[in-house]
């Protein structure tokens, strides 16, 4: 046995022959990831039994899943609370297309991963008739190249370790995103004469995100100091409860206003009277009036700064604008992810983290007076009977959920964003960015699946609709072999109701029936049985719920399983209704 044979192997294996795959599982390891997240494939066989054979099966453990794109959805929702990546491996360019709609979801919501792929033998004299043909693509990262941050096909074991280490340190470098690396089949089951000479991992970690301009530092200090009205829009921000607290600091030592989005996780206590509302599609009036007020804003990595921007403005934005980002770094043209162009007067070209460190200490002191907090809308009263309105469904979960600790991991699209609740820096993880239906359940798990390896004590719960629920639903069998303890309730309105009101809206600007607007989104006629879908796959389902005064008893009684380390569906009959939607601002229903 070679002396550089890393540790932790079978004793057994070591005077047997090592092959290209074992070197590949070792730089797996040394990554540290706790999980593989897979679907079987034939394309990538020398490493999954290097990941058995090899490594025992742990560090990284596998995450068998049954579609690939599940395998990269339980990674997104591990991702969002670990703040590092997990492994994925996807099999050759037919996992690969699978996989697609999820990666673009890690790659809006800038998130790490390392998704690992395969292809038949590139040298053709090596492949078996037809299936290795067919398996094999002569630019496979093209599928994905436009939406991930970098991909590679090394050509030998040692190049391959050095893909990932590549690979791991491009996809935790600010801004995060997914990269790919496609594995030939080959250079798996190529056997090693020895064990190649590495350098140590430590010496390729991340670099740490850029240093913050002094003089846009200053000149930004300057503006918030000066202020008379600042508003803080706090967006994409790490899950640290360290920088949570300066946050706040920085608001009052500035004495600004705070909007949040629902599209990203917490940024910023909900109930702390500098907040004034969390926004989804449009700005909510409270929202419209402290942007109209202010005279400062700044931006903390806002994921739509220059929409929200012109919502309230249209062409001319009065207040001066500071933008802490380095989002532009990965911005492409194939996809318009970017967003529109903000008009700003002073850039922070680094995380929001390293310019609030830089700020504090200019503002702090300044003796800023606290604004009047801003009088919130009071949740929906709740009937004592009768059917489920998402106001009134919205209202029901936090008189259940005030008072415990839990993180929520999804939200639908139409749920009202002034219900939202965030008293820690893992309370709400924000809408899948990407906008991908199917992604819910997968990211739920993989959320759950990170607070569990936390230690957290914060309970997960995902709150999803039925459309969402369906698509990803064979995902819950991963939460039931890896006993994943995780609520997932379902908000069935039996509808792919937003396309229900872009047909309305649309049907109503031809002047043709609006009443149609059902015809070919209705999942109803039979109605699925949503708790039999996670009955069938191991899981506690309870439902359907369809009368208001069961539904506080029912998600207790789905709190109370996960309590128990068990996974858990609730299904919830609701009304077709959302708050809002893309087409419309306000609260829209049959």
């Amino acid at each position: 046995m070679d002396k550089k044979r890393p540790s932790g192997i079978d004793p057994s294996l070591l005077n047997k022959p090592i092959f290209g795959s074992d070197l590949i599982a070792s730089a797996l390891r040394e990554q540290e990831f706790p999980y593989v997240c897979l679907n079987p494939g034939a394309s990538y066989r020398g490493l999954h039994d290097s990941i058995v054979n090899f490594l025992g099966n742990a560090t990284p453990e596998m995450a068998l899943v049954l579609h690939e794109e599940h395998a990269v959805s339980i990674a997104h929702g591990y991702a969002r609370v670990a703040e590092r990546p997990l492994a994925v491996i996807v099999h050759s360019n037919v996992g690969l297309m699978h996989a697609t709609m999820s990666i673009f979801n890690a790659w809006c919501d800038r998130l790490p991963m390392v998704i690992l792929g395969a292809t038949g033998p590139v040298d053709a004299a090596l492949r078996r008739p037809y299936i290795d043909w067919i398996h094999t693509a002569a630019d496979q990262g093209a599928l994905v190249r436009n939406y991930t941050k970098w991909d590679d096909q090394p050509g030998s074991p040692a190049a391959a370790v050095e893909a990932i280490r590549r690979g791991a340190q491009i996809a935790m470098t600010p801004p995060c995103g997914p990269v790919y690396i496609n594995l030939d089949a080959a250079v798996q089951e190529t056997a090693l004469e020895a064990w190649p000479e590495l350098e140590d991992v430590s010496r390729f970690a991340p670099p740490p995100p850029p240093g913050a301009p002094e003089d846009a530092l200053e000149a930004a200090a300057e503006l918030l100091r000066a202020a008379e009205s600042p508003l803080i829009l706090a967006g994409r921000s790490s899950r640290s409860r360290a920088d949570w607290d300066k946050r706040i600091e920085l608001a009052e030592a500035a004495g600004a206003r705070v909007i949040t989005s629902s599209w990203t996780p917490s940024a910023f206590p909900t109930e702390h009277p500098l907040h004034v509302a969390t926004t989804n599609f449009f700005p909510t009036p409270a929202a419209r009036e402290a942007h109209e007020a202010a005279d400062v804003v700044l931006s903390l990595d806002w994921n739509d700064l220059g929409g929200t921007l012109r919502n309230v403005w249209r062409e001319d934005v009065r207040p001066k604008v500071i933008s802490a980002s380095v989002d532009f770094h990965v911005h492409r043209g194939w996809s318009m992810d970017y967003q529109a162009l903000p008009a700003v007067d002073v850039s922070i070209p680094t995380t929001p983290e390293v310019a609030v460190d830089g700020l504090l200490p200019r503002v702090r002191g300044a003796g800023k007076a606290r604004p009047p907090a801003i009088e919130k809308p009071t949740l929906a009263d709740i009937p004592g009977s009768g059917p489920i309105g998402i106001r009134e469904f919205a209202a029901v979960w936090r008189g259940v959920a005030d008072g415990q600790k839990i993180s929520v991991t999804t939200l639908p699209i139409g749920w009202p964003p002034d219900a939202i609740h965030a008293d820690h820096p893992l309370a709400y993880l924000g809408n899948i960015g990407g906008g991908g239906l199917g992604a819910g359940p997968g990211v739920a798990i993989g959320a759950a699946l990170a607070l569990r390896e936390m230690g957290s004590d914060s309970l997960p719960v995902s709150i999803m609709g039925d459309g969402d629920y369906l698509m990803g639903v064979n995902a819950l069998w991963t939460a039931a072999h890896m006993k994943i303890p995780v609520l997932i309730i379902v908000d069935n309105n039996r509808s792919y109701f937003n396309d229900e009101m872009h047909q309305e809206n649309i049907a109503k600007k031809r002047e043709r029936p609006p009443e149609n607007r059902w015809i070919g989104q209705r999942i109803d006629d039979p109605p699925p049985d949503l708790a039999a879908l996670a009955r069938a796959q191991g899981l506690e389902g309870d439902g359907p719920v369809e009368d208001i005064a069961d539904l506080a008893a029912a998600i207790e009684r789905g709190l109370e399983s996960v309590r128990s380390g068990k996974p858990y569906v609730l299904d919830v009959v609701a009304l077709g209704e959302y708050v809002t939607t893309p087409v419309h601002g306000g609260r829209k229903s049959d």
